[in-house]
């Protein structure tokens, strides 16, 4: 009997390995490879020598988290994949458990406490609550009955990305708790209305406008460019909706009218009569243009005018309480860098540095690159974290404008392996986790390449498989191999 089970697993393991998607894991190897060799260029020091294998060193211990990656995802591809479904849950409670007391038993590491000491090693739970959050995801969106549509859906889909957010960015780790938004991606794959796309990007634009143009003045007359534009964005947002949703009716068009050649007139009226605050006509009209919808969306009992009356009123709240978070709730580093990245402060010595000095490895790379262990910015340590947060720039410097294309392209590659898999997929669960999994690498890459090149905010979070860390590397391959795990069993099934 025991021989039989023995033979039945060795049948099994062997199906497993035919049926894993080998180019996928190819990928995985070549990224690890290529983020060991960037941060032996990163961490070696010639003036005190040393072997880049010995675990004394940063490239050893990454080489030893390497290792233990490997053996990690041997161990994912061995278990049964139906424990991700029926775990999903527990899982998912016991990464809140843990977020909720590392505060208690963090050390305070550079003003973050989301490190938990280990003995001589340190874990971010944090990273590993990203697979947690995609497996929960799973798990509830793809229950009989489920619905995004539905509110009541809607809202406790929010709330299982909400919770370990708030509690990440109790561990003073914004960066990490922003890395949840990509979720939104996959609400937006599995029939989320695009208005709420739209909304976010909308107050994306608010904020960056109002921040970027706040002490600009108009012409000669009182009035902030940033204020008095985000309000006409809003004004317009608001018509372009009604317009959109409600297709055959002429209210969007009365509304134009009306309140758009209030604003033409009192904008004549300031710049050539009595010059004044142009933004009181705008907010003015914007008002009007709420109280019109309200008042047909009760005549007509329209929840659609309703809701555009909503987001109107939202993002006027949004706007001028934006203000107030930037000045008195944000950290004045963090303030100081959407300074930086807005280009409203030059700071080369300060927020600005680490960026700068960024740009100018890149920058020095050329074409092919300076070569193995021949980075000077990287040699000379002028860039700060430049094996964690910063590793790109050493990609640039050491291997050129083409190692770090390539690098990009093994990025594209692995997403699209990853949204491949999950389009395939037979079962939903397996579906909208693969879509977490390809939402999470896409922000985390975006964002970290983003950040080195000057292009988004610098909020310190790793790129995937190169940043230093086992965290960071162990979450990674836990979020890609239970993926590939699942992807078997899905061949499997379409087989039989």
């Amino acid at each position: 009997m025991e021989h039989l089970q023995d033979n039945k697993s060795q049948v099994s393991l062997r199906k497993i390995w035919i049926r894993l998607d080998w180019w996928t894991v190819v990928v995985y190897l070549i990224l690890m490879i290529f983020g060991w060799i960037s941060i032996c260029g990163a961490s070696f020091d010639f003036d005190e020598g040393g072997d880049l294998f010995s675990l004394s060193t940063r490239s050893g211990m990454q080489l030893a988290w390497i290792g233990t990656s490997l053996i990690l995802a041997f161990v994912l591809l061995l278990l049964d994949d139906n424990i991700y479904d029926s775990l999903a849950y527990i899982i998912y409670v016991f990464l809140l458990v843990l977020l909720i007391i590392t505060p208690f038993l963090a050390h305070d590491i550079k003003g973050s406490l989301s490190w938990i000491k280990l003995g001589n090693f340190s874990l971010q739970p944090a990273e590993f609550a990203k697979c947690a959050t995609a497996l929960a995801l799973a798990k509830y969106m793809s229950t009989y009955g489920y619905d995004i549509t539905r509110r009541i859906h809607f809202v406790r889909t929010l709330g299982i990305i909400l919770l370990p957010m708030i509690l990440i960015i109790m561990q003073r780790e914004t960066g990490s708790a922003l890395v949840f938004m990509a979720f939104l991606i996959v609400l937006y794959r599995e029939g989320m209305t695009g208005s709420v796309l739209f909304v976010g990007v909308a107050a994306v634009v608010y904020f960056v406008v109002g921040v970027r143009f706040a002490d600009v003045m108009l012409a000669y007359i009182p009035t902030r460019v940033g204020e008095v534009s985000v309000l006409l964005l809003i004004f317009l947002f608001t018509i372009a909706m009604t317009n959109i949703y409600m297709p055959n009716n002429v209210l969007s068009r009365r509304i134009l009218i009306v309140c758009g050649s209030v604003i033409v007139a009192g904008s004549a009226f300031a710049f050539f009569v009595i010059p004044f605050n142009l933004a009181w006509v705008v907010i003015g009209a914007v008002f009007v243009s709420i109280i019109w919808l309200l008042v047909a969306a009760v005549r007509k009992r329209s929840t659609r005018l309703g809701l555009i009356s909503l987001f109107a009123v939202g993002s006027l709240l949004f706007f001028y309480s934006s203000d107030y978070v930037l000045n008195h709730v944000m950290q004045p580093h963090q303030r100081v860098r959407i300074h930086v990245l807005l280009g409203l402060e030059n700071d080369p010595r300060g927020a600005g540095y680490n960026v700068r000095q960024a740009e100018i490895a890149i920058g020095s790379g050329g074409l092919a690159g300076k070569g193995f262990l021949n980075g000077t910015q990287t040699k000379l340590k002028y860039v700060p974290e430049q094996d964690t947060d910063f590793i790109f720039c050493t990609v640039g410097e050491e291997e050129g404008f083409w190692g770090a294309t390539l690098v990009l392209l093994l990025f594209v590659v692995l997403v699209w392996r990853i949204m491949g898999i999950a389009e395939r997929a037979q079962r939903p669960f397996v579906r909208i986790y693969g879509y977490g999994v390809a939402s999470v690498l896409m922000f985390h890459v975006t964002i970290n390449v983003g950040m080195v090149l000057g292009l988004t905010p610098v909020i310190g979070i790793p790129l995937p498989f190169f940043s230093y860390g086992g965290s960071s590397l162990w979450g990674f391959t836990i979020l890609l191999f239970i993926l590939l795990r699942m992807d078997a069993a899905n061949k499997r099934e379409a087989l039989d």
